[in-house]
């Protein structure tokens, strides 16, 4: 698919632990897509404070590092000028969406990296967009029973323009990780 010249390409599966536990519900469909992106220091570092990832990031696709505990899922992959999709992009992309999270019904906890990721995340689970607003570790019990939990995306502008700082982010994972717990208690 192509918009202006742009190569925009179809999402793709799933990557990371499916056994129960905490997703991460962003933009990219796996940590080879925040390989090499500053976003990725902020994303693994903070996976693996919080025991979701294991081994080194260095950035490149052919380090050690993995996910336990939780897996990435992408609402919408494009690479699209200036990285903002269109919202057809974002409704044809949805059914991978629906579709990568159908695959791990046990999963109780699904992190948004967004407001794109968010808005698609409450439309796949059954919520309602008006109940469920955006906004920076909301909290959202969705129909089933799972919950969202929202966070800035960790993008470069973000982080650089103060939007989202690491302790802003750690939080939304302590929060997942707590609360992972308590439904398993």
């Amino acid at each position: 698919m192509e918009r202006a010249g742009h190569r925009l390409w179809r999402p793709g599966g799933l990557a990371g632990d499916r056994r129960p536990g905490a997703r991460q519900a962003g933009r990219e469909p796996h940590r080879a897509a925040f390989t090499g992106d500053y976003s990725g220091d902020l994303l693994f570092g903070t996976l693996r404070k919080y025991g979701l990832a294991g081994g080194t990031f260095t950035a490149d696709p052919g380090d050690d590092l993995h996910l336990s505990g939780a897996a990435i899922v992408n609402a919408v992959k494009c690479l699209p000028p200036a990285n903002k999709p269109l919202p057809e992009e974002i409704r044809n992309c949805r059914p991978f969406l629906e579709g990568q999270l159908a695959a791990l019904p046990q999963v109780r906890i699904v992190v948004a990296l967004g407001q794109i990721a968010h808005q698609s995340a409450v439309k796949v689970m059954g919520g309602r967009l008006p109940k469920a607003r955006f906004g920076h570790l909301a909290e959202h019990v969705m129909p089933d029973g799972r919950v969202l939990i929202d966070s800035y995306h960790c993008s470069r502008y973000n982080q650089n323009t103060g939007r989202l700082t690491t302790p802003m982010f750690e939080a939304v994972f302590a929060r997942a990780v707590a609360l992972r717990a308590e439904m398993a208690g």
